[in-house]
C-alpha cells in the first residue's frame, strides 16, 4: 500500500512537472533543457559569422613558455577550471597554455566581454558620421526611445552603465529579463518594452541591456548588422586567424550582443591590442584615439548605485583596474572570460575558462589579481633574460 502511495504521488508530480513545463514561456524551456550558461552554446543557438580578412598570426617568441609557473600559482589559476591562459609582449607569443583539449583555434563564448567589442563599434559609428556623438538621443535611432522619460536617455549614458532603465540583472532568477534575452526569441521586442525608470547619467548600475541597446543603435545607424558591421571595420583589419561567431536570438535575428560573441584565445587578444596601438593597426586607425581614450577612463562623474563612491572602474563598457602603478583596461565575461591590456609593457593578457572568484576587491574579481600577478611575473622573468640577469620573484629569497 505505502508502495502504491508513494508511486502515485510520484506520477501526480511528474504530471504537474509536464503540465508546468508546457504552459512556461519558450525561453524557460530552453534554459530548463541547456541548463546553466556555458562558454560552448554556440553550438546550439543560431549564429552570424564574423569573417576574418588576411590572417596575420602573432609571432612566437623563440623563449615561449620559458617561465615555469610555480605549483601554489598552477593550483590557484587550475581552481576555477581554466581552458586558455596567453601572454602576449611586444606582439608575440611569450606564454601559452590550454586544457581540457582545447587549443589556439578553438571557440569560447566572451560572455560580457562582448561589451567592449560593442562600444568599439559605437566609436567607429560615431567616427563614420553615422552617430553624431556619445551626447546623441537614443531616440534619435530607436522609435521606442523617443517617447516618455525614455526620450531622456543618450547613447552615453548606455556606454557607462548609467541609464536607469528597468532592467533586472538577476542571473540566478529563471524568470528576469537577463534570463529571457539569453535564452529567447525575441531580443527587440524586450529591448523595446524597457522604460527609464531612474535619471539617466547619474548612477552606475550594470546592465546588460544597455549593451543590447547600442547594438540596436549601431545598426539602426548604419544600416548593418552588428556582425556584419564588426567584420568589415574590426575583425577584417586586425589580422583573425579564425572566423567568429555571435549568437542569435532566433534563425536570422539579433545578435546577443551583451555577450556570446564566441572566438579564441589569440584572436581575442587582439581587441587588447588594439586599445594598446590607440585604435591603430599597421597603420590604419580602425577606431579614433580619442575614442578609445574616453572608453578607457573612468567615468567617476558617476556614483556607484550600491556604495555610493565615484566610479573609478568603468569607463565605455570596458573596466578599468589600477595594478602595480598601472592603469590597465581590460574586457570581462562572467565566467571568467579576460582580455587585460597592460599599457607601459605593451602586454595583453587572455583568461578563458568556467569559472571565476565571486569574491570581489573594488569591483574586480578577486581571480583577476592571480591572472594579473602570474602575467607580470611572465614579463618579468623576459625583462631580466633579456638583460642577462637571473629572475627572482619578489618575496623570495
Amino acid at each position: 500500500m505505502i508502495l502504491k502511495h508513494l508511486l502515485r504521488i510520484l506520477l501526480i508530480s511528474t504530471g504537474l512537472l509536464i503540465v508546468l513545463f508546457l504552459v512556461s514561456p519558450s525561453y524557460l524551456h530552453q534554459a530548463i533543457l541547456h541548463g546553466n550558461p556555458g562558454i560552448e552554446d554556440y553550438q546550439f543557438f543560431h549564429n552570424r559569422t564574423i569573417e576574418a580578412g588576411e590572417a596575420q598570426p602573432w609571432k612566437i617568441a623563440a623563449a615561449v613558455n620559458g617561465f615555469v609557473m610555480g605549483d601554489s600559482m598552477t593550483k590557484v589559476i587550475e581552481s576555477y577550471l581554466p581552458i586558455a591562459y596567453l601572454v602576449i609582449q611586444d606582439e608575440e607569443v611569450i606564454y601559452e597554455r590550454y586544457w581540457e583539449g582545447f587549443d589556439e583555434n578553438s571557440l569560447s563564448n566572451s560572455f560580457s566581454a562582448a561589451k567592449s567589442i560593442v562600444s568599439l563599434l559605437v566609436g567607429i559609428a560615431i567616427d563614420e558620421g553615422k552617430i553624431k556623438n556619445v551626447d546623441d538621443k537614443v531616440g534619435n535611432y530607436l522609435p521606442a526611445f523617443n517617447e516618455g522619460r525614455n526620450k531622456e536617455l543618450t547613447i552615453r549614458d548606455l556606454l557607462t552603465m548609467s541609464s536607469g532603465l528597468n532592467w533586472d540583472e538577476a542571473y540566478s532568477s529563471p524568470f528576469s529579463m537577463t534570463t529571457k534575452a539569453y535564452y529567447g526569441s525575441d531580443l527587440r521586442g524586450l529591448i523595446n518594452g524597457l522604460e527609464v525608470v531612474e535619471t539617466p547619467g547619474k548612477e552606475f548600475d550594470y546592465l546588460s541591456g544597455n549593451t543590447e541597446v547600442l547594438a540596436m543603435v549601431v545598426q539602426a545607424a548604419t544600416g548593418q548588422t552588428i556582425s556584419d558591421y564588426t567584420s568589415g571595420k574590426i575583425w577584417k583589419h586586425i589580422g583573425a586567424v579564425n572566423d567568429a561567431l555571435w549568437c542569435l536570438d532566433s534563425e536570422d535575428g539579433m545578435e546577443k550582443a551583451y555577450c556570446c560573441f564566441n572566438s579564441n584565445a589569440r584572436d581575442f587578444a587582439r581587441f587588447g591590442q588594439l586599445i594598446l596601438n590607440h585604435g591603430k593597426w599597421d597603420g590604419h586607425q580602425i577606431v579614433s584615439e580619442s575614442y578609445v581614450e574616453e572608453a578607457t577612463t573612468p567615468a567617476s562623474y558617476l556614483v556607484d548605485k550600491e556604495d555610493r563612491k565615484s566610479v573609478g572602474f568603468y569607463g565605455y563598457q570596458w573596466w578599468i583596474i589600477h595594478y602595480k602603478g598601472y592603469v590597465i583596461p581590460y574586457m570581462r565575461g562572467i565566467l571568467g572570460q579576460y582580455i587585460f591590456a597592460i599599457p607601459g609593457k605593451n602586454a595583453v593578457v587572455v583568461r578563458l575558462g568556467h569559472d571565476r572568484s565571486h569574491e570581489y576587491k573594488d569591483h574586480h574579481t578577486l581571480d583577476i589579481y592571480t591572472y594579473l600577478d602570474a602575467a607580470f611575473m611572465i614579463l618579468d622573468s623576459r625583462d631580466a633574460a633579456k638583460q642577462n640577469k637571473p629572475f627572482q620573484e619578489k618575496g623570495k629569497t
